[in-house]
Parts: C-alpha cells; structure tokens; sequence
C-alpha cells in the first residue's frame, strides 16, 4: 500500500481552507495562506507547502497571530509604502500593498513595500513572480527566528533569512530563485525529523556546538550559514534591510508562538519592485531580449535555470494533481474535525 495520496488541486485548495477557517483564521486570511501554499505545492516544495498548515493553525492556537487582524496601509514617501500586519499573517498584507507598490515602481521606477508586526511562514517566490508578472524585476526578503549561528559562532542568532528574486521573460516564465542564507530551510530538517531520517553533515549543530546529522539536535541547535561568511553577512545584510530600516525587529528579539503563549513571533519584510520600462523607456525591450543571451549561455553549457524544476513539477501538478504523504493528509482532515480549544 502506498504512503502517498494523490488528491485534485480543487481538493487540496478546499482543504486549506477548511483547516484554517475551522481553526479561526478570517476568510480573507484562509484565502490568501491558501493561495501561498497552494503554489508551493503545486511546484513540489513540500517544506512550504500544504505541511505548513499545520504551524500555521499551532501558531493560531499558542495565540502567535491574530487570525482576524486587518492589515493597515500607509502611503509612507513617494516611492514607499507601509503595510502595518497588525500581528496578523504577511500573507494578505502583502496582497493589500501590492498594488500600491506596482503603481509606485511604474511611476517611479523604484519603489519598496515595507510590512510590519506580521507572522511570516511562506516562501517568498509566490510574491516576487507575482510582480514580474507585471513586468517588474522584484526582490525580496525577510529575518526569521534565531535558528542560525554566525559563521565561527556556536549558538543561534541569525534567522534562516532567504531572500527571493524575479526576472520577468519574454515566454512568461520568470527567472525566480529564493533561497535561505541558512545552508537549508528550517523546514526540510522538520520534515526530516517527522520522517525519522538523519540530515546531510554540515547542516547544523547540537547545543553543545557539534556538528550532527540528528534532526532532532539540530532544531535544538543552531543551524549553519551556507558558504561560511558569505551567507553569515548576507544574512546580516537581512536583518538590516527587513529590520531597522523598516522600524522593525531583529530575528533574535522574536521568538516563536509556544503552548505558554508568551512567543512573539512578529516581524519585518522587504519587498522592492523596479521597472524596466521606468529605467530604458521604449528602448525596455531590447534589453530585455538582451538578458536572454544570459539565460541561454546557462543553459547552452547544460547547466539549469533556478525554479526549472519547479516551473516543470507545476505543469505536472495541474494535469495529474498533487501527491504528497497519506499521514499528512490525515493530519490536516484532523485538523478540520478537532475541537476549538
């Protein structure tokens, strides 16, 4: 018997929604957590997937989010705008500011979209395509939790970071990558742990600052940088930019949503959009096409594309429908019939 389901894309939306909605979550937030994850499944990114449901509702549960705040908007500078989350999910303030921040880069050829006070759990390529679909050549990022030691460090003090980028092409398939600085995302060593597996060495150390390949020390641990000090000051790069400078918290004076509900799990995002259009004028799509002479020497040399697997995995998904663990599928339905607590 097989330990996967395979299940419509219609039915793992409707799920979604289900569980957050049964959980709490306003139908604005369900909508908008459910088009995040959905995309991540889609695309076979199981760590960001329908699997993060499940922190999402515990995080609900430990009182780490408000499951009904409504995101506040504020026209900040001329080529800035605020999104206050007011404790509540990224996920729809980032649809909330979007368009604010899509007319001031194509107004400006710049602009920057800062979101507050918000839980984060997502991926971050859903929101840069997103902008180049429009056209626009996106960045994006945010700090996390402390979970990573500094490079030559020993204890937690950095989050995972990632940092996403997008490129809009002439095809409609952007060039996207997004990225922890961490030497991978949290979520593929929990996954690890949930399926009794050991990690690759070099991921992380225990709490006594040993390398191991036990998931289990690890996520009591610190994890690694990627590159040593080069992702170390990328990652410190972050913390910055999606800290400080938007009136917000490093990872390390955030803590994640506990059964004591004393977490506080809210922090920044930056997202910066630019226009190709803004910046050459009539002469945007020739440089364009220009940018294409890069892409095909890529892969002219049998190299690939960042997200060609993923752009691959989609196609996939919406012929044949998405497969993923049967004990997940379980888990989630679990979640739709439990009791409110």
């Amino acid at each position: 018997m097989s330990d996967d389901i395979t299940i419509s894309l219609e039915e793992a939306e409707a799920l979604s929604n289900k569980v957050l909605t049964h959980n709490g979550f306003s139908q604005n937030h369900a909508d908008a957590i459910t088009r995040s994850v959905m995309a991540a499944q889609c695309d076979e990114c199981h760590s960001h997937g329908l699997y993060r449901l499940i922190g999402c509702v515990q995080t609900a549960l430990n009182g780490g989010v408000d499951t009904q705040a409504e995101p506040t908007i504020t026209d900040q500078a001329a080529s800035v705008v605020n999104v206050n989350a007011n404790k509540g999910c990224s996920l729809l303030s980032f649809e909330m500011g979007k368009p604010h921040l899509i007319e001031k880069a194509k107004r400006s050829g710049i602009a920057a979209l800062a979101i507050n006070n918000s839980f984060h759990f997502s991926a971050l390529w859903p929101e840069v395509e997103a902008l180049s679909a429009e056209r626009l050549v996106a960045l994006a990022m945010t700090p996390s939790h402390a979970f990573v030691a500094p490079a030559g460090g020993t204890s937690p003090l950095l989050g995972t970071n990632p940092i996403a980028f997008s490129w809009p092409r002439p095809d409609g398939t952007p060039y996207t990558f997004d990225f922890a600085t961490s030497v991978v995302a949290r979520g593929e060593i929990e996954l690890h742990r949930r399926a009794g597996k050991s990690i690759p060495e070099g991921w992380a150390m225990d709490s006594e600052g040993n390398s191991t390949t036990d998931p289990v020390a690890a996520l009591a641990g610190a994890m690694l940088p990627f590159g040593s000090y080069k992702g170390s000051a990328l990652s410190t790069m972050v913390e910055l930019l999606a800290g400080p400078l938007i009136g917000d918290l490093f990872g390390h004076e955030t803590q994640a949503a506990n059964a004591e509900k004393t977490g506080k799990p809210f922090h920044g995002e930056l997202i910066i959009a630019m226009s190709p259009e803004a910046f050459l004028g009539k002469d945007a799509e020739s440089h364009l096409n220009h940018a294409e002479v890069l892409f095909e020497n890529i892969l002219g040399q049998g190299a690939r594309l960042p997200s060609q697997r993923r752009f691959e995995a989609r196609a996939r998904s919406r012929v044949n429908g998405i497969t993923f663990p049967k004990a997940l599928y379980d888990e989630l339905n679990a979640l739709v019939t439990q009791s409110q607590r």
